[in-house]
Order: structure tokens, then C-alpha cells, then sequence
């Protein structure tokens, strides 16, 4: 993201009240936002003007729900755009999904804008951290690297023997991460800040743990890993090649 010009905000809700409240408290403190009432108002937009820094969108949609706008979106967009899902307080399980296909944050309704404001600007600092993904075009669905294949719509990390193994949304996003930034080091503040979650206690030793555990499910030495490496005192590499489908 071009940090000389205002972030681009895609608000989604379809409550016309709540819709300028956040509009125009958004633009009041600095940023630059278009409105949709609905899935369709989203998509529409971004088929026209792509350019879009991140989508707080309301899970309570007419039509298309919000999760399922959350699935087109990260099935049709490489780099993903940032979502901020808003949920209503009985919706516990909709935003837990949704954190687990991969949402960057959420915020119950009602809320004072003011938090709203400061949660997009962490999940764009968040974003800004990383390096640029190596996955860039939209089409991508496979991504191989040494002996195995990770299918990016279904989630499922297949062996060179064509076994299916569905990953979590925590072995996921860690694995994802890696494979948009292979060869380069990631540090623990990096994927800290990638994989951090209000509800869950992510930490620096959580970070040792979660490479751990994927290690084992890639059966990876940590030894002498061919995959994830640790590099002293900086973090973590992906040391394979990668190719995209």
C-alpha cells in the first residue's frame, strides 16, 4: 500500500444509518471510502476499481451472507484484501468461522467508531509489516513446493502420494504465510503481527509452537529441516521453491 495517499476503505453493511456514520467518520479521520449495501454493490466496485485497501464487511447481509462474500473474496483476490468482519453479539460462531477462514479482524455491533478506526489502522500496520506476497495473480489455486501441493480454495495440504490432509485455520494462515514469502526471513514479530487474533493468546513462544506443529504435519526435521529453517536471532525461512497453479 502507497503510505503518501489515504487508505481506501470498502464498507459493506447493509444498514444505510450505520453505513454513513462509518463513512463519514472514516473520512473525517483521513481515509478515503466507498459504500455498498451488499454483496453485489462490493463486487461490483472492486470488477471497476480494484484498488482497495481493506473491506470492513457486515456479516449480516441481505441476500449473500457475509461469510459467504468472505469466501469469494479470498478465493478471488491474490494478495488478499484485508477483511474487518462486524458482527452482531449473538453471532459468536459466524465470527469465529470467519477468524478461521482467515479474517484480519472483527468488531462487535454496536461499537464506538473511534475503535473502529483504530482496528483498521492496526490490521494496515499489520500489512505493511510484511514483504510483497509472492502470489499475485488471482487465478493461482495450487501452490507446490517440494512433496507436496497446498490447494488454496479447499484448504488441503495434498502428499505427492495424493493424500488429502484439511488444515486449520491456525496451521492455514502460518503455512500461507510462508508460501507467499519464500526465501525470505520472516520474523517472529512479523508473523506475531500476521497471525495475531483478539480471542486467541498469540506470544512469542506460541510462534516456536505453531512452526513446530507444521513442521511435523510437512514432516520436516527440525534438525535439519527442508522446509522451515530457523534463522538465529532473526526468525523463520521457508527454504523451498514454490510453484504456482
Amino acid at each position: 500500500m502507497d503510505e503518501q495517499r489515504p487508505a481506501h476503505i470498502l464498507v459493506v453493511d447493509d444498514d444505510q444509518a450505520i453505513l454513513g456514520l462509518v463513512g463519514d467518520y472514516l473520512e473525517q479521520n483521513g481515509f478515503r471510502v466507498t459504500k455498498a449495501g451488499d454483496g453485489r454493490q462490493l463486487y461490483a466496485h472492486l470488477a471497476t476499481k480494484p484498488l482497495v485497501d481493506l473491506i470492513v464487511l457486515d456479516l449480516m447481509l441481505p441476500g449473500e451472507d457475509g461469510l459467504s462474500v468472505f469466501r469469494r473474496l479470498r478465493a478471488d483476490f491474490r494478495p488478499p484484501i484485508p477483511v474487518l468482519m462486524l458482527t452482531a453479539r449473538s453471532d459468536d460462531i459466524d465470527r469465529i468461522i470467519g477468524l478461521e477462514l482467515g479474517a484480519d479482524d472483527y468488531l462487535t455491533k454496536p461499537f464506538v467508531p473511534r475503535e473502529l478506526v483504530a482496528r483498521i489502522r492496526a490490521v494496515l500496520r499489520r500489512v505493511r509489516m510484511l514483504p510483497p506476497s509472492s502470489v499475485a495473480e488471482s487465478a493461482v489455486r495450487m501452490v507446490g513446493f517440494g512433496d507436496w501441493r497446498l490447494d488454496l480454495l479447499q484448504r488441503n495440504l495434498i502428499s505427492r502420494e495424493g493424500v488429502v490432509t484439511p488444515l486449520g485455520g491456525a496451521e492455514y494462515g502460518l503455512l500461507r504465510l510462508f508460501l507467499d514469502h519464500p526465501q525470505h526471513v520472516l520474523s517472529r514479530d512479523q508473523l506475531l503481527a500476521h497471525l495475531a487474533r483478539r480471542e486467541l493468546d498469540v506470544e512469542d513462544r506460541s510462534i516456536d509452537l505453531r512452526v513446530s506443529r507444521l513442521r511435523r504435519r510437512l514432516g520436516d526435521d527440525a534438525r535439519d529441516p527442508r522446509y522451515i529453517r530457523t534463522v538465529r536471532n532473526e526468525g523463520y525461512v521457508f527454504a523451498q521453491s514454490v510453484s504456482f497453479e
